[in-house]
């Protein structure tokens, strides 16, 4: 039983140091800053897929302190800057970088 939870303890212990590192290889402070980023980026591609006007599979979105870059390709301006939109009224987004490109 010992060596189960010395076992199981370890574990945990990796779990959390590697969770650690992702969040420093991202240069953000804590994990918690990490968690709340990766919520954003949730949180915007499912407002794009929910959006009748936004095609979500073309366009991509990474969150980085709060900023999130979205990335790909838009039939046209309003779906560029109807993407941008939805990604704006997500909580805890401090700005955008639109970097769509609108489709020739």
């Amino acid at each position: 039983m010992l060596i189960r939870l010395t076992l199981a303890a370890l574990v945990a212990t990796a779990a959390l140091l590697s969770t650690t590192g992702c969040a420093v290889m991202r240069n953000q402070e804590t994990v918690g800053a990490y968690t709340d980023d990766t919520g954003i980026t949730t949180s915007a591609k499912v407002r794009t897929i929910d959006s009748q006007s936004v095609d979500a599979i073309a366009i991509s979105a990474e969150t980085l302190n709060g900023t999130v870059m979205l990335a790909g390709f838009a039939k046209d301006s309003t779906e560029r800057s109807g993407a941008e939109g939805l990604t704006r009224q997500v909580a805890g987004v401090k700005s955008v970088n639109n970097e769509i490109a609108v489709r020739p």
